[in-house]
């Protein structure tokens, strides 16, 4: 039986299915979990926003999005974001999908680190990162009811030390190819003129975000 949550359910599609059974047999049950509650997150923010999506591709690019923290999906120069955006790509185009759809998804899990993007790009781009942005930072959770999180969380639980394992998961999916975490020459030109500038921490906000455990 599907799980509904303020009338948000994952799709009931072959597609859907697929989805489900590949990634629970690929990621580790920490990011399977986490990766189904980005797809409610994502969608509950696209009903609070009014936007029209298309629930499979929104489904896909969540589950999809940390696949490339996982060793036989992860190659040795690109960015994480990017091999899973490649397993993602390739899983769909397998089963007929169109370009302009795998294009999407592509785009979804290949964006969903870089904040500030993908909000003005389509619905299912953008809510991918509102999923990512709630679950791992809490940056909307005084958006969603105590219910509702209670819900989402009751379907896919949280481990109870999810911050630091999220944190640990990262870190084991990268930690081969540090190079690839070279991004935001802004941050860098910045503290380079100003020495009192201090950017904002990805692992501070995590650890103190309104989500406990």
């Amino acid at each position: 039986m599907r799980t509904s949550i303020d009338g948000i359910v994952i799709p009931d599609s072959k597609l859907a299915r697929e989805i489900t059974e590949f990634v629970r047999d690929t990621e580790t049950p920490l990011l399977f979990n986490h990766s189904s509650r980005v797809y409610y997150f994502g969608a509950l923010a696209g009903k609070q926003r009014g936007l029209k999506y298309d629930p499979e591709l929104l489904y896909a690019g969540a589950m999809f999005h940390d696949l490339g923290l996982m060793h036989d999906h992860s190659s040795d120069h690109d960015r994480f974001e990017v091999d899973g955006a490649n397993a993602a790509a390739d899983f769909l185009r397998q089963r007929g999908i169109s370009e302009h759809e795998v294009e999407t998804v592509w785009t979804a899990i290949a964006l969903h680190t870089t904040p500030g993007i993908p909000q003005y790009m389509r619905p299912e781009i953008a809510l991918v990162t509102a999923g990512v942005e709630m679950d791992v930072l809490g940056l909307t959770y005084a958006q969603y009811p105590d219910a509702i999180r209670e819900a989402v969380v009751h379907a896919h639980p949280r481990t109870p030390h999810f911050k630091e394992d999220i944190i640990q998961a990262f870190y084991d999916g990268i930690r081969h190819k540090p190079d690839t975490t070279f991004g935001n020459v802004k941050a860098d030109v910045i503290a380079d003129k100003e020495p009192h500038f201090h950017a904002g921490n990805f692992c501070s906000i995590i650890r103190n975000s309104a989500w406990k455990g």
